[in-house]
């Protein structure tokens, strides 16, 4: 594979302002050693030991927000959901730009992707940290409970690129998450892009060929190819249509 198309490792932060919430630091850093860790200078101590980065900080951690959302790609907190939306809140650009953020409750029962979930990819990072706390991901974004398609983010693993104006992505997204009729066309790409333990939804159908797609029976198309797109399908499609262009090697 082309190393441009390789997917960079997620750069994640592991932060606690707590006691409690330093030692579920400590537990779980011990089994993501590429994670750097935050925590106050006073409870450093409970991470002494580990090889894991860390960053000390000593005065209000709402001062230490602005440079967490520039540097980490996940950030997850060990505090709770309520002190994390106010801690975030002056930082939130789009989810195009803002990092994954996370909460792990105190108990460590629940994780919760709060920011970012599919852009950011908070989702896929708390079904990884859930597995390892033995805790219940808490996934609200419709895809993910609906176990279908997620339309802004499909085949990013395997350095698939979107190729739609944002408002098709967002309509898009809304007929395959209420479940109408969309043709999937693949003439490109690894066959390998649906990684769901659950099937395909009934309701999206699989082409080889755009020229196989009765255009007027589909709310919505999702293209995988390296074919130029021509101007008249795009005004014909109007917001209906969504292309994925694949590596070519």
């Amino acid at each position: 594979m082309n190393p441009e198309n390789l997917i960079a490792a997620p750069r994640v932060v592991l932060v606690a302002i707590t006691k409690h919430g330093a030692a579920q630091v400590a537990a779980l850093a011990r089994e993501l050693p590429q994670a750097e860790l935050c925590v106050a200078e006073k409870f450093a101590p409970t991470l002494a030991g580990l090889a894991n980065p860390l960053r000390v900080y000593s005065g209000a951690f709402k001062d230490e927000m602005a440079a967490l959302f520039a540097r980490y790609d996940q950030i997850v907190f060990f505090v709770s959901l309520g002190a994390v939306v106010r801690l975030i809140a002056p930082h939130l650009k789009s989810k195009d730009e803002d990092p994954g953020v996370l909460v792990v409750d105190d108990a460590g029962e629940f994780v919760i992707p709060v920011l970012s979930g599919h852009v950011g990819g908070a989702n896929a990072m708390a079904e990884q940290i859930a597995a390892l706390l033995r805790a219940t991901p808490v996934l609200t974004t419709a895809s993910d409970v609906g176990k279908t398609i997620p339309v802004d983010i499909l085949g990013r693993e395997l350095g698939w690129r979107v190729e739609a104006p944002k408002i098709n992505i967002t309509r898009v997204s809304a007929h395959v998450v209420n479940e109408e009729p969309i043709a999937f066309v693949q003439e490109a790409g690894s066959p390998h892009w649906w990684t769901r333990p659950t099937p395909l939804p009934a309701h999206i159908q699989r082409f080889e060929r755009l020229s196989e797609v009765d255009l007027a029976r589909f709310k919505a198309v999702l293209w995988v190819t390296h074919a130029e797109v021509p101007e008249v399908l795009w005004q014909r499609l109007a917001e209906r249509l969504v292309v994925y262009r694949p590596p070519l090697a």
